[in-house]
This record gives C-alpha cells, sequence and structure tokens, in this order.
C-alpha cells in the first residue's frame, strides 16, 4: 500500500482499488491479450501493486518495478537498463505511477516518446499520483468525461480566439493557428500508440499568441508536491506569449519559478492552452495531476508536445498553472460560465448529482 496507507480507512483502501479497476480495465481496456509493464517508485509501490492486481485480473500479463531498480532519484535520462527491459518484454499497455522530483522532466519526456515510437504501447501517464487522486479523479464517470471532452474539443479545434476571464482578475486571449492540432484526452486509451493522463479529461493544443494576466492557484512539475493549493495566488503577465513577469507574496515560488523558467530555451514561452473536462472535479487538491483536468483552463510554459500539436519549436521543460472558475468564451460564444459548462450549448447530458 501507499506509505499513507496506516492512516487510510477500509473504505478509501476499496476506493482506490475502484480507481485502480477503473484504470485498467475502463481507461486502458486491458485484455488477456495484453503484457502490461508498470513502472512505480519506493513512495507509490502500493498504487503500481494496485494497478498490478487490477491489471492481472483482467486478464494481461504483468511486470510492476520501481524506478529505483534502475537508477538513483532524480533520474534524468531513460536508463538502459530500463530501456532493455522494455523491449525483451514488449509491453502493449504501461503505466508510469511515480512521484515526482526535481528535473525528472526531461526522463518522463523521454520514456513516454520511447514507449510511443519504440513500442506503439497504450500508455497511461501518472505522475505524482496518489492514493487522493487513485480516490477522487481516477472514479470519474469517464464515458460522461469522454462526452464532454469530445464535445468541447468539437468546438475549439476551428476555434481562432478564446478569451478567458476569473474572478479574482485574470483576463486572457489566445489565438489559434489550424495548422497546430487540439488533442482530445478522453482517458480513453483502448488504440496502440494512443497515451494519456490518468486522471484525464482535457483537450490541449499549442496556440498561436497569447496576451494577458493569469491568476493561478497552482503550479505544475514538482511545484504542485513542494507548495500544493496556493494560499496566496500568483500572477503571471504574458506579453508575446512569454511569462514576462510573477507577481506573489510568496517570494521563495517567485524566485524558484524565476529560476526554473530561466534555466531552458523556451521554458517562459506558452506551449500549451489546455481546457480541463473532468466534471467529476470540484476542487483543486494541490496535485496537478488531478487538477488541471478540473473544468476550467490551465497554461503551460515551455514544452508544446510537438508530435501531438504539431508545433514547430519544443523545450526540455513544462510547468503548468491553473487558475479558478474560469468563464470561457470560444469566437465569442461562451461555453464556461465562473467554472460551470454550458452543457446545453455543448449538446451534452450534463452530470448527475
Amino acid at each position: 500500500m501507499p506509505t499513507d496507507a496506516a492512516h487510510l480507512t477500509f473504505n478509501q483502501l476499496e476506493a482506490m482499488r475502484a480507481g485502480a479497476r477503473i484504470a485498467a480495465r475502463l481507461c486502458m481496456g486491458i485484455t488477456a491479450a495484453d503484457r502490461v509493464f508498470i513502472l512505480t517508485d519506493r513512495i507509490t509501490h502500493g498504487i503500481g501493486r494496485l494497478l498490478s492486481e487490477e491489471a492481472s485480473e483482467a486478464g494481461g500479463e504483468v511486470i510492476l518495478h520501481d524506478l529505483e531498480q534502475y537508477a538513483e532519484r532524480p533520474v534524468k535520462a531513460l536508463p538502459e537498463s530500463l530501456r532493455a527491459e522494455l523491449l525483451k518484454f514488449r509491453p502493449t499497455v504501461t503505466f508510469y505511477a511515480a512521484s515526482t522530483q526535481p528535473g525528472e522532466i526531461t526522463f518522463r519526456n523521454g520514456l513516454r516518446v520511447f514507449l510511443l515510437n519504440d513500442l506503439n504501447v497504450r500508455h497511461a501517464h501518472m505522475p505524482g499520483v496518489t492514493s487522493q487522486v487513485m480516490q477522487e479523479g481516477m472514479r470519474a464517470d469517464y464515458r460522461s468525461v469522454a462526452s464532454v471532452t469530445t464535445a468541447v474539443y468539437d468546438m475549439v479545434r476551428i476555434a481562432e480566439t478564446i478569451h478567458v476571464t476569473t474572478p479574482d482578475g485574470a483576463d486572457l486571449t489566445a489565438t489559434f493557428d489550424p495548422a497546430l492540432r487540439w488533442v482530445p484526452c478522453t482517458g480513453i486509451y483502448h488504440r496502440a500508440g494512443q497515451w494519456g493522463n490518468l486522471p484525464e479529461g482535457e483537450t490541449y493544443s499549442c496556440p498561436k499568441t497569447v496576451e494577458g494576466v493569469l491568476v493561478v492557484h497552482m503550479v505544475g512539475d514538482y511545484f504542485s508536491e513542494r507548495y500544493g493549493v496556493l494560499k496566496e495566488p500568483l500572477t503571471i503577465e504574458i506579453r508575446n506569449s512569454v511569462a514576462v513577469a510573477l507577481h506573489s507574496s510568496n517570494r521563495a515560488l517567485v524566485d524558484e519559478l524565476n529560476a526554473y523558467m530561466d534555466s531552458a530555451e523556451n521554458a517562459r514561452r506558452v506551449g500549451e492552452f489546455g481546457i480541463g473536462t473532468n466534471i467529476g472535479l470540484k476542487r483543486l487538491v494541490g496535485n496537478l495531476l488531478q487538477d488541471e483536468k478540473l473544468p476550467g483552463i490551465h497554461v503551460a510554459f515551455g514544452n508544446p508536445y510537438p508530435a501531438e500539436t504539431g508545433a514547430l519549436w519544443s523545450s526540455s521543460l513544462h510547468v503548468d498553472v491553473v487558475p479558478l472558475h474560469c468563464t470561457i468564451s470560444v469566437d465569442g460564444e461562451t461555453i464556461m460560465k465562473d467554472g460551470r459548462f454550458d452543457y446545453e450549448l455543448l449538446g451534452v447530458a450534463p452530470p448527475r448529482g
């Protein structure tokens, strides 16, 4: 079990197992025809074991290993021993379910590219997964999430301009190039070569231009583990698609994030504009893996996922930020008001309850 298992009730442990079952069966569609490789770590090993048990119950042949078996943390590049073992096993489904550490994003990106390009797997990417995430985000109704995601994708994939405001002062305008692709992340990955985060629920692209101000309550990569939900929001000024100034009463966060953004080429440039579509989520919990799927927007500085979006530039870093209570207008049509989707406009049934 996870390191905090001693503090979990029987019902919470069963909720985690239910989340693992949804991940294995509904999201990844594991059957007896699959070979499943699960890479976890010592901190998250209990979650990896639950995924392993549920993948086995679904009929898959499963290997479960900790990242520390292959290299010391933080891991900066794909270890050759891990590459060799993956090539030998030839998985059809892979899970990366491990804690995040500073500097490991390059390794995670390299691993993901290898798994998809060389092995053509179905891949579930779960960096920073926790027991809370397994109980909450992973237990969403993914058929409903997929329906909302597809509806939002159908609207934004032809959008020219998206305007976003929040009650605490965010005012952001993004424009989009039709040559750059939007990617729908439904959480259901049943075809070889498909991948996504779990928990899931978003659609994203690389914007053409971004101008304005963001007021955010969550910062991704390893910052989410270190700072959680921000007690005082962070304001980011964006000009010509670049983060030019950060403002917060939390000077440690500002200094650390400035240093992070200055440590790699294009790390201040907006590489991702995403819309969260996991309608089962109601609040931030301090974990980026789940929080970026909260209905609203998220923006990432750095890597624009060129293979997925078609962007012609890249960066070795990628850090997401999440505002709250978004109002989103797509080419003048308001698809969300104060964090609530207009389900009638989207043409989908509202969530039950």
